[in-house]
Order: C-alpha cells, then sequence, then structure tokens
C-alpha cells in the first residue's frame, strides 16, 4: 500500500513537472514570454521590470526570425535593456523554443569587454539547468569566453567591432559600434563607419536571406546610423527616444506605431520616471541628451554657431550697455506634465564687442515666471533694458501688457516675433563668427554653447530666441531709454 502509494505521488509529481514544463514551452513560443520567464536565470537577484519597448522591440526580432526582415536598425536610450534581449535572449530563443539550432551568429560591439560579457551570458543560459531541462536539444559542445557551439552545426563568435573582418553568420550583430568617446573622434568614428560599410555586408552566410540587427544608441550624426539612414540601406528603422516628439513618431513596415501621445512623454516610465531622467539630464548637457536619449544627435559645432568662435573671459570691461531678453514658455503646462523652459539672457555690449554675462534658466509655472521676471529685473537693476516678445494675437497683447505693468519702473521693449527662427539668429551667428561674442565665465556655460551650436537641430532653442533677441537689441546702439517703452517704441510709462 506505501509502495503504491509512493508510486502515484512520483507520477503525479511526473505529471506536474511535465504540465508545467509545456506550460512554460508554450509561454515561450514568443519572445516577449520568454525573456520573462529566463529572467530569473539571466538576472537572478534583480526583479523583472516590464515596458511596452521591450515588446515592440521583440516584435522586431520576432520579424527578422520570421523572415520578413533582414536589415534592422534598432535606436533606443542606453538602460533599457538592449543588449541583454537583443544579444543574449533572442539568439537562445531562436536556438530553443523556435528550434533553429543549427543557426550561426557574429556578434560585435566596440570594445572585447561587452562581446564576452554578453557571450558569457547567452552561453550560461543555455547551459543553465532551466534551459537544459526545457531544451535539451541544445547541447554546447565548445564553450569559449566569447566563442562557443552546439551539436547541431550552430555557433556564436564575438569579435570587437575594429576586429569584424573575418568569420561569418546567418545573424551579425552589432551591439553599440562606438563607444562615446570613439564617437567624437573624427579618425576613429569614420573608421568604424568604413568598417561598417566595407565589412559588415561580407560576413553573411546568405546575402540573400542572412540577417544584420544593429542596435545603438546615437552619438553622433555621422555615426554608423547615420550613415545608415544617410546611404538609405534599406534598414527597417526602430526608434524609440526617452521622450515622445509628435513630429517623429516612429512607424515601421511591420505595422508597428509608437503608441505614445502626449509630447514628452517617458519611454520606460517604470524604470526611469520624470525625476530621473531630469536628474540625469543635467550632467549629460544638451548634446549628449539630444543623442542618448532622442536619437536625434546634432553636431557640435558645424551648424550656424561654432564652438571655437566664442571665447570665454572672466569680465565685462566698464562702461558697457546692457540688456536682458527674455524667451518665455509657450503655454501652460497640461495637468502631470512639466513646463517648458522659460530663459532670461543678460548681455552687455562695448566697442563692437558682446558678452553674454547671465543666462537663468528654468522650468516655471505662470506665477513662477512672474515673480522671478521683477527679482531679476530687481537684481540687474535700472540701466539694463528689459526685452520681451509679443506673441500674436489678443492674447499675446494680454500677457505682455500684464508682464509691462509688473516691471513699472524699469526700461521695458516688447517686440512682436516676425520671421523664423533661423532668419532673427543670422545677425547674432554674424557677429559670433567674427568673434565679436564672448561668454562671462559661469556653470551656464556649458548649457548654453551646447544648444546654440546645435541649432537649428537641436530640440530646445530657448537660449538662441534669447542670444538673437539681445544682440538685435544692443546693435540698435540706440540710447538708454529714460522711460518704459511698449510694442513700436510707445511709451506707456515714464
Amino acid at each position: 500500500m506505501r509502495a503504491e502509494r509512493a508510486r502515484r505521488q512520483a507520477e503525479a509529481e511526473r505529471l506536474r513537472v511535465l504540465h508545467d514544463a509545456e506550460r512554460i514551452r508554450a509561454r515561450c513560443q514568443t519572445l516577449s514570454g520568454f525573456v520573462r520567464e529566463a529572467w530569473h536565470v539571466v538576472e537572478p537577484n534583480s526583479t523583472y521590470i516590464h515596458g511596452w519597448h521591450l515588446d515592440a522591440i521583440a516584435e522586431h526580432l520576432e520579424a527578422v526570425t520570421d523572415g520578413l526582415i533582414n536589415r534592422l536598425l534598432i535606436n533606443v536610450p542606453p538602460g533599457t535593456m538592449k543588449s541583454l534581449l537583443t544579444s543574449v535572449l533572442w539568439p537562445a530563443w531562436e536556438w530553443g523554443p523556435k528550434g533553429r539550432t543549427s543557426l550561426r551568429y557574429l556578434t560585435s560591439s566596440y570594445t572585447e569587454k561587452y562581446v564576452k560579457r554578453d557571450s558569457r551570458r547567452m552561453r550560461d543560459l543555455v547551459q543553465s539547468d532551466w534551459y537544459r531541462s526545457l531544451w535539451p536539444e541544445v547541447d554546447l559542445v565548445r564553450a569559449g569566453e566569447a566563442s562557443f557551439s552546439n551539436t547541431k552545426t550552430g555557433f556564436r563568435e564575438g569579435v570587437p567591432f575594429a576586429s569584424l573582418t573575418g568569420g561569418r553568420g546567418d545573424r551579425v550583430i552589432i551591439d553599440d559600434p562606438h563607444s562615446t568617446e570613439t564617437a567624437e573622434s573624427e579618425a576613429e568614428r569614420l573608421n568604424t563607419t568604413r568598417i561598417f560599410r566595407e565589412s559588415v555586408p561580407t560576413r553573411l552566410n546568405d546575402p540573400k536571406t542572412s540577417a544584420i540587427i544593429v542596435i545603438m544608441q546615437r552619438l553622433h550624426e555621422e555615426d554608423v546610423s547615420g550613415q545608415i539612414i544617410k546611404l538609405g540601406l534599406g534598414y527597417e528603422h526602430l526608434m524609440l527616444p526617452m521622450e515622445f516628439e509628435p513630429e517623429r513618431k516612429c512607424v515601421t513596415g511591420i505595422g508597428f506605431a509608437d503608441p505614445r501621445t502626449e509630447d514628452g512623454e517617458l519611454l520606460f516610465p517604470e524604470r526611469f520616471p520624470r525625476a530621473v531622467v531630469d536628474r540625469d539630464k543635467v550632467p549629460m548637457g544638451s548634446y549628449a541628451v539630444a543623442g542618448q536619449f532622442q536619437q536625434r544627435p546634432a553636431p557640435r559645432s558645424g551648424g550656424m554657431f561654432q564652438r571655437g568662435d566664442f571665447e570665454i573671459v572672466d569680465a565685462v570691461p566698464a562702461g558697457a550697455r546692457r540688456c536682458r531678453a527674455w524667451d518665455f514658455a509657450a503655454s501652460t503646462p497640461k495637468k502631470g506634465k512639466q513646463p517648458d523652459w522659460t530663459v532670461g539672457l543678460r548681455m552687455a555690449h562695448l566697442d563692437g564687442i558682446f558678452y553674454v554675462e547671465d543666462v537663468v534658466r528654468d522650468r516655471w509655472s505662470p506665477g513662477d515666471v512672474e515673480k522671478n521676471l521683477k527679482n531679476t529685473a530687481s537684481q540687474d537693476g535700472a540701466d539694463v533694458i528689459i526685452r520681451m516678445p509679443q506673441d500674436p494675437g489678443a492674447a499675446g497683447k494680454s500677457d505682455a501688457r500684464t508682464k509691462v505693468k509688473l516691471l513699472a519702473g524699469y526700461p521695458v521693449k516688447v517686440e512682436a516675433v516676425t520671421g523664423d527662427k533661423a532668419t532673427r539668429a543670422r545677425p547674432a551667428s554674424a557677429q559670433v563668427e567674427a568673434g565679436n561674442v564672448k561668454l562671462v565665465r559661469g556653470k551656464w556655460n556649458e548649457h548654453f554653447l551646447d544648444e546654440v551650436c546645435s541649432f537649428p537641430n537641436a530640440h530646445h532653442d530657448d537660449q538662441v530666441d534669447a542670444f538673437a533677441d539681445a544682440l538685435n537689441e544692443l546693435a540698435l546702439k540706440t540710447p538708454r531709454p529714460a522711460a518704459v517703452f511698449g510694442t513700436y517704441g510707445r511709451i506707456i510709462n515714464g
């Protein structure tokens, strides 16, 4: 009786294990399901945090598996699980749940350290008890640190990108071919893009069906992604910025569309909430944010303003005329969203030289804008002209009147906004190019240069507007006003 009971319990346990295994195998038929199930193996000390972008990446990798895509470019911010998903979990999923054990992978990154890291992670996954119990047909016969193979002729070979001149694969996975340092070096960047153009196409087992997958953050407009886009190389492009920009909404050929609708909506708030994103943007600066977070890098110089044309000085000589130009946030923010940037830039002018002395910039509420507008005027003093823009329409006029009234006793000029931003910035660009603009040393210098030298490609241009308005005002060489001026110079208080 006891033996029969033990036999029945053992059979029940066997059936339970079989049932659990079948249930897991069923969930693992999708790459997203496999990611969830395998997480405890690849990251045993951390909790899986899901984001919709992971489903989007998985959906496009599945399209590669199904032969619908054989050229795929993915641009996502750092820290969004791109390497683990693309270089570790996807190949293991194709070998195991999809039964494609003969597939051969050639993987690469800018440094050998990360090549070996991801090779080890995949090797440890497919050798784990969990994986082998579910897909015992995946049996490794050679398991090195950067390369390994299975008994079904499949293998994974990992090499640094600079050494990508040998080996071939059914899948060539290029994960961050540039580092943040080498992307800034023209020589290093050109070498990397040359290898990509000349060597990668020849690394495929079958030129017609083998796939190339490039996944990276943007680091320069002429990086590998930039070359793919500029040369029209036929890659399906999945581009997911940290903060949504409606005018750049990503739609791909397999029917995917970025599900976000609100300007500034975050990509992965479960891991990168607003407070974290805003905190990290401060040390990064606008140039790095534009590339690494927003996937639209702009040159540090080479646009309307060249970084090297700005000299930084310690002080302004005595006797200069001054103007503080403001650029206000466009509108009241929607509930749950931060306001746009408001900027007040003070400039001095003496003997044909323009000095940017100070920049105040913050995401103020309308009430805080008025408070800081008056406080800044008080600190600047009555000798500093205050220039403000007037937006079109009755609302713009009303807002301007309110601000002028608030600044009673200070020299205020309100100018209607006309022409496009680039046209208004041309006089400033000419003065900078001539060496007639200097910056007074301050903590704001780097953010100012990042934005101005990225114009007109930068996402924000509030500092450019204030810079151009201040210079245009001082270039008029009008005498210091003895009264407060309104639109078109009409005296409204004095």
